[in-house]
C-alpha cells in the first residue's frame, strides 16, 4: 500500500508554469505505474498522464506537448510539470498508482485517493 501526498499547486496566470508533486510512502514505489488525474469544477475525475516504472511515458491529447511527467524512483516521487497553462486547467491535481499504464489510463487508482493539490489558472 502507497500514502500519497501531492503538493504544488496555486494559482497562475494563462501561459505560465508549475510544478506539482506527490510523494509516496512505501518500499514498492517503483513497481508501480503512477499517474496524475484531475478534477475540474463540476467534472469527474479524468486522468491526465501517467509514467511506467521504466519511464514510459502517455499523455492525453489536451496536455501533450504541454505537461511533462516524470518520476524519481530513489525518493519515491513522481512529478508533473505544466507549461504553457490554461483556465481549462483549473481543477484539483491527484497522483496514483496501479500495476499497470494502462489500467491508469482507463482512470483507475489502486490506492486510497490522497487530499490532491489544487491549481488555478487565471485568464
Amino acid at each position: 500500500q502507497l500514502q500519497l501526498v501531492e503538493s504544488g499547486g496555486r494559482l497562475v496566470q494563462a501561459g505560465g508554469s508549475l510544478r506539482v508533486s506527490c510523494v509516496a510512502s512505501g518500499r514498492t514505489f517503483s513497481s508501480f505505474a503512477m499517474g496524475w488525474f484531475r478534477q475540474g469544477p463540476g467534472k469527474e475525475r479524468e486522468f491526465v498522464a501517467g509514467i511506467s516504472g521504466s519511464g514510459i511515458a502517455y499523455y492525453i491529447d489536451s496536455v501533450k506537448g504541454r505537461f511533462t511527467i516524470s518520476r524519481d524512483n530513489v525518493e519515491s516521487t513522481v512529478y508533473l510539470q505544466m507549461t504553457s497553462l490554461k483556465p481549462e486547467d483549473t481543477a484539483v491535481y491527484y497522483c496514483n498508482g496501479h500495476s499497470t499504464l494502462g489500467t491508469l489510463r482507463s482512470g483507475v487508482g489502486f490506492f486510497s485517493w490522497g487530499q490532491g493539490t489544487q491549481v488555478t489558472v487565471s485568464s
